[in-house]
């Protein structure tokens, strides 16, 4: 370790800044954020820096440097490009044991500016030394897209309460279970909700009945997308890896089920075709039972749960049991197999609407109202019907429907097994007769169709597996 880590406590106290342009600019932004009082010392003034130190009550002290202007500061920043100055403010510095930063120079400085993401009151830094400072500053943008902003009203939330929990718990170990429990429970969810009220109301609770009360369980109903977890949301991410329990469903892929939190118990649950692991009944009262056993549970459903994934049902049931639980959506197989196959399912001159239609209805039949589906400038999205191909299309033919209509069937939609077959109704069924391509798969009619050839960019029916592997891995 090259440098140790510290942070500085400026608030109402003087630093020095030496140097009034763009880059004194962004220092001194960072230095006012910290509550410094900015002394500057510049020939030329950035209009904006000029507005900050009025805003800040800082100052511009001189023109010029000189090392009398060290006296009573606690900290310089040299933000010039005039190298003798750096030198200088460096060598008077090193002579009064001054922190000193000459930016973009690490050899002339006492202490370096790392990357910085901000959840005050909790706040991290990331450095490499002065060696990589854009490798530091794509690691920040990283932890920024996954450390939710509202970790900053959690961290205030806990400074309020620190004096009451530590009244109410005089063993370290008892202190640390207790917000280990709130961080990653309940009450984090409420603040990252947005219900700061609420969370400081059940914060009270749990503290106050500290001695008697049960964990507090809660399920979370979330959305994994069609396959490929890129496509996965932050907040699902971060649900799945503080899970207790995983209820998954058959069409959540590996790589999905491969991110969630590595202790947690695995249960699959998934329906096929005429096939049910577990029947929804009864998956209905695992998720009640586990929650209510103050387990954290997530309910991991292919796509979305609220597009033919029954999570309305599963709701129902958490309501009743009086169950805690949030729903997160997720990218539904007919926004991501559409964009992968280059099928836009909405177009000016195609399309000015979607329907979204189910293959296979309660009662397992396809009695569906194909009258409905005939009309022009519209898209069909038809999820589980591959298996009833021929009476879909058999359906819309005998309702007017031109033979002549694009139609896509897209199997394994946006993992890298996922596979295109295009046709028009009059000749798709023998295509898929011929080709055999495997479920899960979504049928796309209208056309919108047509433009595949020209936007295909994941993969098309020529691209077979293995030449889509022999362009990965060149």
């Amino acid at each position: 370790m090259e440098y140790l880590p510290l942070f500085f406590n400026l608030k109402n106290r003087p630093v020095l800044l030496i140097g009034g342009g763009e880059v004194g600019l962004r220092k001194a932004r960072l230095l006012i954020r910290a509550g410094a009082q900015v002394q500057l010392v510049s020939h030329e003034v950035h209009p904006e820096l000029e507005e900050l130190l009025a805003a800040s009550q800082g100052k511009l002290v001189a023109n010029d440097y000189h090392k009398n202007q060290l006296e009573n500061v606690v900290l310089v920043v040299a933000a010039t490009d005039d190298e003798a100055v750096n030198q200088q403010v460096n060598a008077d510095c090193v002579a009064r044991n001054l922190p000193v930063n000459v930016v973009d120079n690490p050899a002339l400085c006492s202490f370096i500016v790392p990357a910085i993401v901000d959840r005050s009151p909790v706040v991290i830094g990331i450095s490499s030394s002065g060696k990589a400072p854009v490798l530091a500053r794509l690691l920040r943008a990283k932890l920024e897209s996954i450390i939710p902003t509202r970790y900053s009203d959690l961290g205030q939330l806990a400074a309020r309460f620190r004096d009451a929990v530590k009244t109410r718990f005089s063993d370290i170990n008892l202190r640390r279970k207790f917000w280990e429990t709130a961080f990653q429970g309940s009450v984090a969810e409420r603040v990252f909700n947005g219900q700061m009220p609420e969370a400081e109301k059940l914060l009270q609770q749990q503290l106050e009945n500290s001695d008697t009360s049960q964990p507090v369980g809660e399920v979370y109903l979330v959305g994994a997308g069609p396959g490929d977890p890129e496509l996965l949301t932050f907040k699902a991410l971060r649900l799945m890896q503080q899970a207790d329990v995983v209820l998954y469903d058959r069409l959540v892929s590996a790589e999905v089920l491969d991110l969630c939190r590595r202790d947690a118990e695995l249960i699959y649950v998934g329906k096929k075709r005429d096939k049910h692991a577990v029947p929804q009944p009864d998956i209905n009262r695992l998720l009640v039972e586990k929650a209510l056993a103050g387990q954290r549970v997530v309910r991991l459903k292919g796509g979305d749960p609220f597009v033919f994934g029954r999570g309305g049902e599963e709701l129902e049931e958490l309501k009743a049991a009086g169950v805690a639980f949030q729903v997160v959506p997720g990218i539904t197989a007919a926004n991501a197999c559409s964009a992968y196959a280059g099928i836009p399912l909405t177009h000016r001159d195609y399309a000015q609407s979607v329907k979204l239609i189910t293959g296979q209805l309660k009662n397992r039949t396809s009695d569906l109202n194909f009258a409905e589906m005939v009309a022009p400038n519209q898209t069909l999205v038809f999820y589980m019907g591959l298996h009833t191909l021929d009476l879909i299309v058999a359906g819309l033919l005998d309702k007017g429907k031109p033979a002549s209509t694009p139609i896509a069937l897209v199997s394994q939609g946006s993992t890298p097994q996922q596979e295109v077959l295009t046709g028009t109704l009059e000749d798709i069924v023998a295509k898929q007769a011929a080709t055999q391509l495997p479920a899960p798969a979504i049928i796309i009619v209208g056309e919108v169709v047509a433009l595949h050839d020209k936007l295909a960019w994941f993969n098309t029916q020529e691209n077979t597996k293995e030449s889509r592997e022999e362009k990965i891995a060149c």
